[in-house]
């Protein structure tokens, strides 16, 4: 397979990405980023949901540390109770922690299932991690590069800082990608928040999972692995555009476009 370095300048309105295109840490930011991909949209009703449970019980068990302070104080109870045992009480103070696991595991389950079956793709993406910076290539279409951190001193405006990389990876919303991760080096691990992605790339192995974006923009993430001095210096860059535009940026490479390459699959996700 040929190797074709990427240009700088992507095609695509979303090129251009404003900071209102481009999903990133945010400073003071407290809650996950928003949901760009349906396996996203799963982990934040999930999280809301164990959240909800843990402030619930949280309120519960302070409430009930109350009651007991002010009901079994010792000027009100001078003379303590003998008895020890409240069978009731045990089997459901047992019992609720059980229900409530069960609860959580469910749609922990169904979601992990989600994440590891990669259905009929349109593309595959293999991410190869090296110390310090990201290979990448798509090999239906002929098309390879390599992404590095652009340096504070070649930053444009409106590139952030650390997240930023001299080539980044273009991939057309709509499309299901087969993502498959391995590494020549040590352990790395490739990660984009808002896209619900986050699996790790290991030497003479091959992980993989899939994403699907449900809208253009830029999207931003790093190796959350420990995989060396420069670990903070991986950053992930992917630009989300139109098929037409992906086509285009193909076709400019002197890869295959993704119609010649999948010409079954891509009409109905071009709808």
């Amino acid at each position: 397979m040929s190797r074709i370095v990427v240009p700088v300048v992507s095609l695509g309105a979303a090129v251009a990405a404003a900071p209102a295109l481009a999903d990133q840490p945010k400073p003071w930011g407290i809650w996950l980023q928003e949901a760009a991909s349906p396996t996203m949209q799963q982990i934040t009703a999930l999280n809301t949901t164990i959240t909800a449970i843990i402030l619930a019980i949280l309120a519960l068990v302070f409430l009930l540390l109350g009651y007991v302070c002010i009901r079994f104080r010792a000027s009100r109870n001078p003379v303590p109770a003998r008895w020890a045992h409240n069978t009731p009480l045990e089997l459901a103070w047992t019992l609720a922690p059980v229900l409530i696991l069960v609860a959580i595991a469910f749609p922990s389950f169904h979601l992990l299932f989600a994440m590891d079956r990669v259905k009929d793709a349109d593309l595959t993406l293999k991410v190869t991690g090296h110390q310090w910076y990201w290979s990448y290539a798509f090999p239906d279409l002929n098309v390879a590069f390599d992404a590095n951190l652009v340096q504070d001193s070649d930053l444009k405006p409106g590139e952030p800082r650390l997240l930023a990389t001299d080539n980044h990876v273009l991939l057309p919303v709509g499309a299901v990608v087969r993502i498959q991760t391995t590494a020549d080096d040590v352990i790395h691990s490739w990660s984009v928040p808002a896209l619900g992605v986050k699996i790790d790339a290991f030497p003479g192995r091959l992980n993989e999972t899939w994403v699907k974006i449900d809208k253009p923009g830029l999207y931003f993430g790093q190796c959350s692995q420990l995989c060396g001095i420069n670990h903070g210096f991986m950053p992930i860059e992917i630009e989300a555009v139109t098929w037409a535009d992906f086509d285009a940026w193909v076709k400019s490479q002197g890869g295959k476009t993704a119609t010649s390459a999948f010409p079954l699959t891509t009409a109905d996700n071009r709808r």
